[in-house]
């Protein structure tokens, strides 16, 4: 395991410390106040918890070595996290709008308002502190299991000041319906972060292609070699986990020989993969003269013409 690997499973188990001492916080939050709206937020922390362990079981997946039987390696595992995360996040919302619509039906008084709005805030405090830290960490070692991780506490944070205004507000009129309506907000605003893990988790499994900023950079690191009487064709990228994979097709001079056009493709990997560092570069050389040099920019090679003299 690199330093930077090292990193990322040392913040997630920040994550995990987190989510124990917010999980107590709330809860004694609930329990001073009875508040509904607390308990909703305490019950997201409990997602949070089981977040965290499921993203480091998938980290260290990810972080193995490429073998015989997953030749790319295992980044992928990511993505398994993120969509376990998002499908958790529905599984707390139900959980949550269960209970708020039978308070809802059941009116309850809040009490030692203050007490406990006092100890969910240094609870969100302490979310706030840590979701940014993994968010910044994730973008920085393009991990989206530290990433989601991340969101998902600093999603925490906004649902706690929501309740807190909300218990508050309860406090002031003295209206209890208002409690378990905020929860129901809650369990909304949730579901909507869940769905957009899940979509991202989706996305990276279908193989989607990098950035536009990447793919940007890359054409602008390929122009330059153009400029030298070669050619490029077939550009396909994908991201797996927090590893990009690009593969091309390098046109040269037929009249190259095959170390000069294979010097050529060193030059263009290496040009590549300083421009992004994190990235596989896979090449295929042709003959730029050759016509069937371009009959086989498709994934399935099927049409492709018999060579000359074959």
């Amino acid at each position: 395991m690199d330093r930077s690997e090292s990193r990322l499973f040392r913040l997630l188990w920040l994550s995990v410390a987190a989510a124990v001492a917010t999980i107590a916080l709330k809860t004694v939050a609930y329990l001073v106040t009875g508040s509904v709206g607390l308990l909703s937020d305490a019950l997201e922390s409990v997602v949070n918890l089981v977040a965290a362990v499921v993203a480091l079981g998938a980290l260290r997946w990810a972080s193995k070595p490429a073998d015989e039987e997953h030749p790319h390696g295992h980044t992928k595992a990511e993505y398994f996290s993120a969509g376990a995360e998002g499908m958790m996040i529905f599984v707390a919302a139900v959980a949550i709008a269960g209970t708020a619509v039978e308070r809802l039906l059941h009116p309850h008084p809040i009490d030692q308002v203050g007490l406990g709005l006092l100890v969910s805030t240094a609870a969100s405090v302490l979310n706030l502190a840590v979701g940014l830290l993994l968010v910044r960490a994730g973008r920085r070692h393009r991990s989206i299991t530290l990433e989601a991780d991340g969101k998902h506490l600093l999603t925490d944070v906004w649902t706690s000041v929501g309740v807190v205004a909300a218990v508050g507000a309860v406090a002031l009129t003295g209206w209890s319906q208002l409690d378990p309506l905020i929860a129901l907000a809650v369990a909304v605003n949730i579901v909507r972060t869940g769905t957009d893990l899940i979509r991202r988790s989706g996305a990276g499994l279908m193989d989607r292609a990098l950035d536009t900023d990447e793919q940007d950079r890359i054409n602008e690191v390929l122009a330059a070699f153009e400029r030298e009487g070669v050619a490029f064709h077939a550009v396909r990228t994908r991201q797996s986990g927090s590893r990009g994979f690009v593969s091309l097709h390098l046109l040269v001079p037929g009249a190259w020989t095959v170390q000069r056009g294979h010097d050529k493709a060193e030059e263009v990997e290496a040009a590549l993969r300083t421009a992004l560092p994190h990235i596989t570069v896979l090449t295929h050389l042709e003959p730029i003269e050759d016509p069937v040099s371009y009959a086989d920019t498709g994934l399935d090679r099927t049409d492709i013409p018999s060579p000359s003299g074959a």
